[in-house]
This record gives structure tokens, C-alpha cells and sequence, in this order.
């Protein structure tokens, strides 16, 4: 499969800034090089576990799958390589309020782009897996879904749903995470449309903030990643890594949530991502 690296207003796509975007680029199923000159995940296609293997070419991505694939197995890659790239997002406003923000220039390489998972089950439940916790865990917990769940690929609501409590405590080792995990998986069993909280749909930020919070496990911070990682970039992500590197970066001793609202919120719409920017730069 080969997709041009240009968005759907024209602008380039940088594929080693987009995979380094956020660490779950390196969470199981996914895993990428170093330097991110390539990417792999697995998705669940034609009913089994597919490797997809992701490099650049020139201006093209180039993705192949480790197994032959039906035509409708296909057209589902397709769309899930599409989000989890955001070709279909217009971002070029993004890079001409950057072209005029001394800190934010770097990214008109083509950085700026947020790397996806395929669903938002998927963004939803490793964000949980991600509070309160070391790296180290959230990498543990993750694999354990993966590897010992799903096959090799991110399970499924239904292969979530029925795994008792005693595997989340005792192999996953989720702690209280356990629950909240299991009572979200239900919950998309039962019907839960995860997917509508994409700006696709229409729905407001205030009330996908709203319908994130009311989620088992979701509380500012998580509902705030959830959103950036779906295309949703007006909240900040405050957590344990950003507040100190904000403070680093800033020059300042301390600074209060609020604070830092305020000085991104001239971004607008754009305020979380352009936050995040600013922190990762030195990573890119």
C-alpha cells in the first residue's frame, strides 16, 4: 500500500516526527527504530493477526503486510492506516500560526501530526493504562493485553470484557486499573460508541470532555490525551512529564495549571497540540 505524505491541505507529513509524535508509537502491538526511520503494528484483519510494516520513500509511505490480504481486509487497513496517520486532516492553519511563533517554526517540516491507534477503544484504554504509574508499568500492562489477550494485536472490547478480574490482577498486574478497564470493555460491548467522539462527528470538545470524564478510570488528564490523540487539540495534557518540562523549558521555578493555560491559549483551537509541540521539540 503507498499513501503520499501530504495532508489533506496539501501540507508535507514528516514520517519520523509523526511516528516520535508520543510514546505509544513504541507500545505494544506497535514498535518503531530509534531514529524512527520505520514503524510496525499489527491490526486484526480477515479475522487474524496482520503485521504491517510502515518506511518512507521519498515523499510516499509504503506499508506491507507480513500476510496476503483479501480485498475487504484491504479497504480496512486502508481506512486504519488513514487515521492512524490523519492523512485526511486539513493542518496547514496550524502551520501558518507556527510560522509566526519563534518556538513552534521547527514544525514546518512536517511535524505536527499526532500518531493514532486505530480505534479509540484503543487510544481510551492505554491512556488508562498510563495513570498513576511508571512507564515501565504502562509498557507491562499493555503487553499483557496484547500478547497474552489479543494474540498479537490490540484485543477487542469482547476479548477484554471476558477476562476475569483475577487475570487483570495477577497477569495484566493492573491494579485498580483492572476494573476500569474491564467496566470500559463492557461498556463497548454494550454498545458504547467510542468512535463518535472524533471532530468527524460533529460533537463539541466540551461535550467529548464530558463523555470522556463519565468513562470508568478518565479523569482531566486522561480525558485531555484521549483528545489530543483523536484530533482534539484545545485541551493540555498536564501530567508529571509535562508540568516540570514546561518549567524547564520556560525558565520558571513554578507555575500553576492555569498559568500555563494562559500562555498557550492565543493558539486557540490549537492550544494542547502547540503546548505538546513546544515540550517535544528537543525530542525531534
Amino acid at each position: 500500500m503507498r499513501f503520499a505524505l501530504r495532508g489533506a491541505g496539501g501540507e508535507r507529513i514528516d514520517f519520523r516526527c509523526t511516528v516520535g509524535s508520543h510514546g505509544f508509537s513504541r507500545v505494544p502491538p506497535a514498535d518503531a527504530a530509534e531514529d524512527y526511520s520505520w514503524y510496525r503494528t499489527a491490526l486484526r484483519l480477515d479475522g487474524r493477526v496482520c503485521g504491517l510494516h510502515f518506511v518512507p520513500q521519498d515523499d510516499w509511505l509504503i506499508v506491507t503486510a507480513d500476510t496476503k490480504l483479501s480485498k475487504a481486509a484491504q479497504a480496512d487497513a486502508n481506512a486504519a492506516i488513514r487515521r492512524m496517520f490523519r492523512f485526511d486532516e486539513d493542518l496547514s492553519a496550524l502551520y501558518v500560526m507556527a510560522a509566526s511563533d519563534p518556538s513552534l517554526e521547527w514544525i514546518g517540516i512536517g511535524a505536527g501530526r499526532m500518531l493514532a491507534s486505530p480505534t479509540v477503544f484503543e487510544e481510551v484504554a492505554k491512556t488508562v493504562c498510563t495513570t498513576n504509574c511508571a512507564w515501565s508499568g504502562t509498557i507491562r500492562m499493555v503487553r499483557a493485553l496484547v500478547e497474552r489477550l489479543g494474540g498479537g494485536a490490540f484485543p477487542t472490547p469482547q476479548m477484554m470484557a471476558k477476562a476475569p478480574e483475577s487475570w487483570y490482577r495477577d497477569v495484566a498486574r493492573a491494579g485498580y486499573r483492572g476494573a476500569y478497564l474491564r467496566q470500559l470493555s463492557r461498556a463497548a460491548v454494550a454498545g458504547l460508541d467510542l468512535e463518535s467522539l472524533r471532530p468527524i462527528s460533529g460533537m463539541s470538545d466540551d461535550e467529548c470532555e464530558a463523555r470522556l470524564l463519565a468513562l470508568p478510570g478518565v479523569g482531566p488528564y486522561a480525558a485531555a490525551h484521549v483528545m489530543l490523540l483523536i484530533g482534539r487539540y484545545h485541551r493540555l495534557v498536564l501530567d508529571s512529564w509535562t508540568r516540570p518540562t514546561y518549567l524547564r523549558l520556560a525558565k520558571k521555578k513554578t507555575a500553576k495549571d492555569a498559568t500555563i493555560r494562559r500562555a498557550f491559549a492565543r493558539h486557540g483551537n490549537y492550544a494542547g497540540l502547540a503546548f505538546w509541540l513546544y515540550l517535544s521539540r528537543d525530542l525531534h
